[in-house]
């Protein structure tokens, strides 16, 4: 059959082929630009949680968030691409669609960071949503937009529609996987957030820019108006102040000066005050919870006397460097997720780690696993992902995995955060006491009453707790902190489930502001 003509790029005379295609794009080069927008889609999308977490910071909700608007992106950019090339020449389209995906790609970064510090203090689902909309839902739209549109370019008849769209789907799906891959394993652990959506902006506006330069008629003005608000958009990226003065794949990090002492530090993890650390006198703990830590170590073990410290989450390091100061001699393992923290705290926090005092990076569910039977005389957990706990660091599973490290008359604190109606915490509570023999809550009354939220320290034991003594230490520092055990703990978890392995919604349960 002999192939008939058709008008292709720049006025060019191609024909149809056999095989799907039109001739005005090579199915290789249609496949290449499917791959690609569809892969520069999931990096966004991924990314994004980096970008909303200083400001809202990384949950559950967060993530459902991002994940919700982008899935509404592609709905409406693959919806409406394929409207908009059945009413427009798609070579005079896919060049400014990519161009315009690239530009918006980049605006990103100064619309997420101006809602972002406009809706500073603020939480829950809507200003997630609010801030994924106004950074991610547009380019995810534009670029989704793309696949409908080399769909068009590429048919020659309907009798190849099924061959063409699905190879077209599955390249798309496969750059869906690369886009994924690469940066959940290696974009992340490299560099920043904000240069890689800079630079992936960039490739978008340059490959649009080449798009354009080879399929649009050559009437077609070039897009000038578009490459400025592309460099605009860009610098202001690369310009604005970033939140973070230390970003992983895990943590927006900053060390603050505290008010209080001029050699005091306040780590700042995404939007939460993590950890404080006075560089000259490591005995000084300037956060509640943390003396609340040392006073339930003193009433339970002999005074001065070193201990046996596993620590789950290192952040700041104050305690296991309190140990080591306090209780010389003392034995801490500090079980930390991110590396990048591990390095904050010894370059910027004065954190010495030798055989005394050691850090092993990774999931710290996997690390508590790995200890050996009756290891330790105290178990600190003081990990977060913003205001949460993680949630399989809250399960009855877990809490047995850490009874089963404690020596006897062991210890297990831990240190939640929750707002009125305070359910994460009455869960937490009834988690340990599901456990535990014994169990104790300590925090400030109106906390516990349900007045106000804020720090709770669950401790755990299958030896008595010793309420008299932590109320004397408390008492000893001039701390507000309720020992409460018993009856009135009960009264506490009232009717709360206990969080198991098949249902922990910490992220539903904690109320991450006052009412």
């Amino acid at each position: 059959m002999r192939p008939m003509p058709v008008r292709g790029p720049r006025g060019a005379r191609t024909v149809r082929h056999r095989g799907g295609h039109t001739g005005a794009m090579p199915a290789f080069a249609a496949g290449l630009v499917v791959f690609a927008t569809s892969a520069a889609v999931l990096v966004l999308e991924i990314l994004a949680a980096r970008l909303l977490a200083p400001y809202v910071g990384v949950t559950l909700q967060t993530y459902t968030g991002i994940i919700g608007t982008v899935l509404a992106g592609i709905a409406v950019g693959s919806w409406y691409g394929g409207r908009l090339a059945d009413r427009v020449d798609p070579r005079r389209l896919l060049g400014p669609m990519v161009l315009i995906g690239g530009v918006l790609a980049l605006a990103a970064v100064p619309a997420v960071t101006f809602f972002g510090s406009a809706l500073a203090g603020g939480g829950g689902p809507l200003v997630i949503i609010i801030l994924s909309l106004a950074g991610f839902f547009a380019p995810a739209a534009v670029l989704s937009a793309v696949t409908p549109t080399v769909v068009k370019l590429q048919l020659a008849s309907l009798d190849e529609t099924g061959e063409v769209v699905g190879r077209l789907s599955a390249l798309g799906t496969a750059g869906a996987i690369f886009g994924t891959f690469a940066t959940g394993f290696l974009l992340v652990a490299a560099w920043p957030s904000r240069p890689i959506v800079v630079g992936l902006g960039g490739l978008l506006v340059l490959g649009g820019l080449g798009l354009w330069w080879w399929l649009a008629p050559q009437r077609e003005q070039f897009p000038a108006p578009l490459v400025m608000l592309a460099v605009v958009a860009g610098g202001l990226a690369l310009l604005l102040p970033s939140p973070c003065d230390f970003e992983s794949a895990y943590f927006c990090a900053r060390v603050d000066a505290a008010e209080d002492r001029d050699s005091g530090r306040v780590l700042v993890l995404d939007r939460l005050r993590h950890s404080y650390v006075d560089l000259d006198d490591p005995r000084h703990l300037g956060f509640g919870y943390t003396q609340v830590f040392a006073d339930v170590i003193d009433a339970s073990t002999a005074p001065r006397e070193p201990v046996a410290a596993l620590h789950i989450g290192g952040g700041g390091f104050s305690m296991p460097r309190y140990l080591a100061a306090e209780r010389p001699g003392s034995d801490s393992l500090v079980l930390e997720l991110d590396p990048m923290l591990v390095a904050v705290a010894r370059n910027e926090l004065g954190l010495q780690t030798g055989p005394d005092l050691r850090v092993e990076t990774g999931d710290a569910r996997l690390g508590v696993a790995a200890q050996p039977a009756a290891r330790w005389d105290v178990v600190i957990g003081d990990a977060f992902g913003g205001l949460a706990v993680p949630w399989h660091l809250t399960t009855a599973e877990f809490v047995h995995d850490v009874r089963a490290t404690l020596r006897p008359g062991g210890v297990y604190m831990i240190n939640v955060i929750d707002f009125p109606p305070s359910r994460f915490a009455r869960a937490e509570a009834a988690t340990l006491a599901a456990v535990f023999d014994h169990v104790a809550l300590v925090a400030p009354l109106r906390r516990i009453l349900g007045a106000e939220g804020g720090n709770f320290v669950l401790v755990g034991s299958d030896a008595p707790i010793d309420a008299e003594a932590i109320r004397r230490e408390i008492d000893a520092r001039g701390g507000d902190e309720e020992v409460v055990t018993g009856s009135r703990y009960e009264e506490f978890v009232g009717s709360a489930r206990v969080l198991t392995d098949d249902h922990a919604p910490v992220d539903q349960l904690l109320t991450p502001h006052p009412q």
